[in-house]
Formats: structure tokens, C-alpha cells, sequence
């Protein structure tokens, strides 16, 4: 079998609008050399960051000497670079998984050691499988606990660390140590194609870690304010002349949409500029619930097709 030919696409580009809601979404807390770092990769990678494809992660963004940002990507994009090399297959197998059931606690609840993954790279004249672990211990986003200290009036750590649950690590513990395995196999297998580009799952825990009690006290403000709007908001065009923008929370978006849809359905070149204009929000909204944002389309297309709302 002769050697595959490595595929390399055409570099991504973004017009000036789209790029200015890069900035305000997935990049927020990039400075100006950061994001445009930023952009080179996800135009070199070819993933498109209004998909949730890549986004930008600052660590210590408050803290100059410490400030770095990580390049992150879901694992379905590892899996799109690594398939556009040419030179890569997954493997026919199912993760294989270390279990310690004295292990098992609320920290860990499969009472998993590790994971291994392999993935196979076509070189030399013929198909490498290459190997790599995560393990638990290492990946876990455990984040410390603190508590008020009475002789000194302020919080302190408390040495006692808990899984973070606001993420899918308590609830499938398996899939996402798997992931992390996955990543570290193909960044193995394609150095110079996954540098300084991490999965999700692999930088949880420092992304835990990163977080000072200020700032995610600071964030539960933030969360308590969205709470009481109705929580984060999309702009909406709904067509009427010489009407603002409308501001409309995530959770009223997909009853207003409907709506609409619903009133315009004997019209559906309106619904497709509708859905034109409103291409970027619907893109947003997808990242906030990609369920519904799969049933809205879905009725537009039924409409736009001809068949009503």
C-alpha cells in the first residue's frame, strides 16, 4: 500500500462582523496579540469558533507575570484535524479502563485509575497504533475547599478537595477520562498538528484550580444578576422597520422564535430572511441549547419547505 497523500485546507476566513462576535463570545477575555494568536490557529486548524469548534481559555487574566491563554477544542474537532492529515483511523476498540472499586467516592465515582486509548497513523509504509493513558488523579478537576477561619476572620483552605460538578465529570466519568486519553494519543501521534491546542476535559482541573475564591465569588454574583434577567441574552432581528434590536434572555428565546415562526408561516421567503439576519444569534444559541436550537431549525425547514408551521 503506497503512502497516503496528507491533506492540508485552505485557511478559514471571517468577516469583520463575525469577528467581532468571536470577540465578545469565545475569546471575551483575550487582548488584542492573544486573539489574533487566537484566529491564526483556528484558521490554520480550520475550526470555526461560532461552533464551539475552538475557543480561547486566559488562566490568571488578572495577573500579568502569570497570564497565559490556553487554545481549546472539543474532542469531535481533535478528531476533524487528525482526519484531515490523511493519515489517521480510529481504533476499532472501545476505551479500556482501570478500575479500583476501593477508589470509588464522590471524588471518583467509578473508582477509575485510568484510562487508555489508542489511535492508528499511517508512516513508514504501514499502520502504527499509538497508545497513550490519562489518569484519574491527574485530570480530575478536584478544586479545594474553603472555610471561614475564626482566628484569622477570612476564609482559608481547608485541605480538603471535592469534584467539580458543574460539568459532566460526575456524571460520566468514563467518557471524559477517556477523552483526555484520546487527546493526549493524538497530540502523541501528530505533534506539530495539536501544539499548544488542548481538549476541554484536559485543562478542567487547572481551569478549577485557577479560579480564586474571589473570582468565583465574584462569578456567583454574576450567575445571582443573570438569574434575575431571565439569565444570558441574545440579539434578536424580528423584521420591523425601524425597530431596535431586541435583547432576548436564552431561556424566552426559543417561545419567541416559535412564535414568530408561527405568524410568518404563510411567508416563508420572511422566514428565511429571518434566519439570514439572525444567522450569528442562531449560532449563540445553539451553544446554549443545542436541543432546542435542532427543533427550531428543524420547523424552519419544515416551513420553508412548505409544510406550515
Amino acid at each position: 500500500m503506497g503512502a497516503l497523500t496528507t491533506l492540508r485546507p485552505t485557511e478559514a476566513t471571517y468577516a469583520p462582523s463575525a469577528l467581532a462576535l468571536i470577540k465578545r463570545t469565545v475569546a471575551s477575555d483575550c487582548n488584542d496579540d492573544e486573539f489574533s494568536m487566537f484566529i491564526h490557529m483556528a484558521r490554520s486548524l480550520h475550526l470555526d469558533p461560532l461552533r464551539r469548534q475552538i475557543y480561547a481559555f486566559v488562566f490568571s487574566k488578572d495577573n500579568p507575570a502569570k497570564r497565559r491563554m490556553s487554545i481549546i477544542t472539543g474532542i469531535d474537532g481533535f478528531r476533524a484535524i487528525a482526519e484531515r492529515t490523511g493519515n489517521y483511523r480510529p481504533d476499532e476498540d472501545e476505551p479500556t479502563y482501570e478500575i479500583d472499586d476501593a477508589l470509588k467516592s464522590q471524588n471518583n465515582p467509578a473508582g477509575i485509575v485510568k484510562a487508555t486509548v489508542r489511535v492508528w497513523k499511517y508512516s513508514h509504509g504501514g499502520w502504527h497504533k499509538v497508545t497513550a493513558a490519562a489518569y484519574w488523579d491527574e485530570y480530575a478537576p478536584l478544586k479545594e475547599e474553603w472555610a471561614y477561619d475564626e482566628a484569622r476572620g477570612k476564609k482559608q483552605p481547608t485541605g480538603k478537595f471535592s469534584l467539580d460538578t458543574s460539568g459532566n465529570w460526575p456524571k460520566m466519568p468514563r467518557v471524559m477520562i477517556a477523552k483526555c486519553a484520546e487527546a493526549l494519543a493524538l497530540r502523541k501521534a501528530w505533534p506539530d498538528d495539536f501544539s499548544n491546542v488542548y481538549a476541554a476535559e484536559e485543562i478542567d482541573r487547572a481551569r478549577v484550580l485557577d479560579a480564586t475564591p474571589a473570582e468565583l465569588a465574584a462569578q456567583g454574583e454574576v450567575d445571582a444578576r443573570m438569574e434575575r434577567i431571565g439569565g444570558p441574552a441574545l440579539t434578536v432581528d424580528w423584521l420591523v422597520e425601524h425597530a431596535p434590536l431586541d435583547r432576548v434572555p436564552v431561556g424566552q428565546f426559543a417561545d419567541r422564535a416559535m412564535a414568530f415562526l408561527r405568524e410568518h408561516a404563510e411567508e416563508p421567503s420572511q422566514i428565511l430572511m429571518w434566519r439570514e439576519k439572525n444567522r450569528h444569534t442562531l449560532k449563540e444559541y445553539w451553544a446554549h441549547a443545542k436541543g432546542d436550537a435542532l427543533e427550531l431549525n428543524k420547523q424552519i425547514e419544515r416551513i420553508t419547505a412548505g409544510g406550515g408551521a
